[in-house]
């Protein structure tokens, strides 16, 4: 299937959702700051923002978070609680499994961090049945920006249209089409896959 489209999946609100309220409980137990408020600095940090773009490492980042909340825990203790917000969403799943038994290859497309990856590859089976991965952290940019759409086109060998992209953003999906790539708004597993029927990829 050389002349095959290949496929491009974002992975949080796609693939896995997540929620901060869950590392947020377990951080505040161990630090001076409250749930609700642990909540909003992890969720809007730029800190989150410099670690995803690969500017700070694990240990820089453990480091600058446990002076901004006073977290009592060693890095072990924090990697475990920040990445444990993990759930699978099954009906996309799902969708790139159809895929994958039809033949076509999938790569996974994300805005994360290393401790977010070591979490979904140990905890998260369906992870390691994707060709290739291009994460944010690996490449120094961050979707929307140029430079991971192109590591993505290098990456798969091929660009416009013969990339399909699922992601959950109005804007990573804009910097997507604007270089011809053939796109899909994730709102629901049943619509991403309408999509992928009206692109001829998928029977009905």
């Amino acid at each position: 299937m050389s002349d095959s489209p290949v496929f491009i999946f974002d992975l949080g609100k796609v693939l896995v959702d997540f929620d901060y309220t869950i590392a947020a409980r377990k951080i505040s137990a161990r630090s001076s700051k409250a749930p609700e408020d642990l909540h909003a600095f992890l969720g809007s940090s730029p800190l989150l923002v410099d670690f995803e773009s690969g500017q700070l490492t694990r240990q820089k980042f453990y480091d600058a978070i446990r002076d901004a909340i006073g977290f009592h825990g060693d890095l072990a203790e924090f990697s475990g609680y920040f990445a444990d917000i993990f759930i699978e969403m099954p009906g996309t799943i799902a969708l790139h499994a159809e895929l994958r038994e039809r033949g076509f290859k999938t790569f996974i497309f994300s805005n994360t961090n290393d401790l977010a990856i070591e979490h979904v590859r140990r905890n998260f089976p369906f992870f390691a049945s994707f060709n290739d991965y291009i994460f944010s952290y690996e490449v120094g940019a961050m979707k929307p920006e140029t430079a991971i759409y192109k590591a993505m086109e290098k990456m798969c060998g091929r660009s416009g249209a013969d990339l399909i992209y699922v992601d959950d953003r109005a804007e990573n999906i804009a910097a997507g089409a604007a270089r011809g790539w053939r796109t899909i708004l994730h709102e629901s597993p049943e619509k991403t896959r309408r999509a992928l029927v009206d692109f001829g990829v998928l029977l009905k």
